[in-house]
């Protein structure tokens, strides 16, 4: 079952979300899922909200974004965002370009 994930992050903006891509990317960037070694993602967007950054993502399973938080979870931490909780919702409907 797909779900849907979003981060919250406080008081960050395109300054944080640009090193965490460039960690999780080897520096290459993430601009196509060819960027990314992340079996089961299906979608991902990012942006500014009132009072921090928000990037919501779509997963295949819960298990996929499981796999994925070992790595992303570290990452995160040595950062200073090791207390982040993601609200996950089953997704009733996605739609892929």
């Amino acid at each position: 079952m797909a779900i849907i994930v979003t981060f919250d992050l406080p008081g960050a903006g395109t300054e944080l979300y640009d090193e965490v891509i460039d960690r999780v990317t080897g520096g290459r960037g993430f601009t196509t899922f060819a960027d990314v070694q992340n079996p089961g993602l299906i979608s991902h967007a990012a942006g500014p909200v009132d009072g921090g950054f928000r990037v919501t993502e779509v997963w295949e399973s819960p298990e996929a974004l499981e796999a994925h938080a070992k790595t992303f979870a570290p990452l995160l931490a040595a950062l200073g965002h090791a207390d982040l909780q993601p609200t996950i919702i089953p997704a009733h409907n996605v739609v892929v370009r």
